[in-house]
């Protein structure tokens, strides 16, 4: 620690952090005050310090070393690194969702304070995605847009929404919208999709396959029903009753709903928006026989506030069972709406609690 005039402190940006209680600066520096003794995290609430008084540390070790003691209030030496990761990744998200080209891994990682690699691993930890797979997805999104809204040319539609190369969308088109975007415009024109109903403990179940994997399982009493929502789905796509081996695939399907224990080991088909896919990806990782929460959801992807937004993503799975919004619940525990029906639900977390 340097020794500062009362001027120096104030021109000293960690001062205004430390008055306005930045939590986005916790863990960078720890301030402490000579007349009390202490030392703080910069979000402590505790009534502010006079300049004079105040000296600033790089950690709560200096600080200690220097004679001073942490704070019982903001207990700056716990670790709360859980919520600035959250605050980094948030940040890294509207950065990406906002620029019109898909800022660099290096910008994004100075933009963090971070280091390249380490930026990296935290954004995929947080979001389950890849910053180039996050902002590929954001982009596929405008482009979907403008796809579904039928105005102006395919070309125009990829470069509007930020890809500075037609090529560049090409290469990932099948990926995100789950076939070319000229098909993807006409209704899933010359997509094939084979389907088939069985019949299982929560009832019908029908399993549908594009040529990348699973994109439809879906629930409910009556089979011709989940067949015309598939055709809303894909207006014109070519849907064609499967043939013995799609049988097996329903199968295993069928054998997953009833033990959920023994895994789907099947490629997936996963079409949405980058929020709906980081949502769905941290679905994915909630073991069969727990929950969660959609608050904890919420933060797992580092969009805290996003609660509702996260009710939405999982009301509009369409892959039942594989992609489990059943094991999402809210604060207090209780069931909340369930696409395929609260009962169905209520059953799944039985059957996986063991019940």
């Amino acid at each position: 620690m340097s020794v500062m005039t009362t001027g120096a402190i104030t021109d000293d940006p960690r001062f205004a952090a430390m008055r306005r209680r930045d939590a986005a600066e916790d863990g960078r520096f720890v301030y402490a005050v000579r007349t009390t003794g202490v030392y703080c995290r910069p979000s402590c609430a505790a009534r502010p310090a006079r300049p004079e008084n105040v000296a600033f540390f790089e950690t709560g070790a200096e600080a200690r070393a220097a004679g001073f003691r942490p704070c019982k209030r903001c207990r700056p030496d716990e670790d709360r690194s859980d919520g600035r990761r959250a605050r980094i990744v948030a940040q890294a998200c509207r950065t990406i969702r906002e620029a019109e080209e898909m800022p660099s891994l290096g910008d994004l990682a100075a933009e963090a304070g971070l280091s390249t690699f380490h930026f990296h691993r935290l954004f995929k930890t947080e979001t389950g995605l890849t910053p180039r797979a996050y902002g590929v997805a954001e982009r596929a999104k405008r482009v979907r847009a403008q796809l579904e809204a039928g105005s102006g040319s395919v070309t125009a539609a990829i470069y509007d929404a930020g890809f500075n190369a037609s090529s560049r969308f090409y290469e990932t088109s099948n990926a995100v919208l789950g076939m070319t975007p000229t098909a993807y415009r006409n209704g899933g024109a010359e997509a094939k999709i084979l389907f088939a109903i069985g019949e299982c403990s929560l009832g019908s179940i029908l399993v549908a396959r594009s040529d990348k994997g699973i994109c439809s399982i879906a629930i409910g009493d009556d089979p011709e029903a989940l067949v015309r929502e598939l055709q809303d789905r894909f207006p014109r796509a070519s849907l064609v009753g499967g043939d013995a081996a799609f049988e097996a695939t329903v199968a295993a399907v069928i054998g997953f709903v009833e033990a959920p224990g023994i895994g789907l080991d099947l490629p997936l088909d996963i079409r949405g928006t980058a929020f709906q896919q980081r949502v769905w990806a941290a679905l994915r990782q909630i073991p069969a026989g727990q929950t969660s929460t959609y608050a904890e959801i919420a933060h797992r992807i580092g969009d805290p506030k996003a609660v509702r937004a996260v009710a939405g993503a999982c009301a509009a799975n369409t892959i039942a069972v594989a992609i489990p919004c059943h094991r999402v619940v809210r604060t207090d525990g209780s069931l909340s709406g369930y696409r395929w029906g609260v009962e169905r639900k209520r059953d799944l977390l039985a059957r996986e609690a063991g019940g």
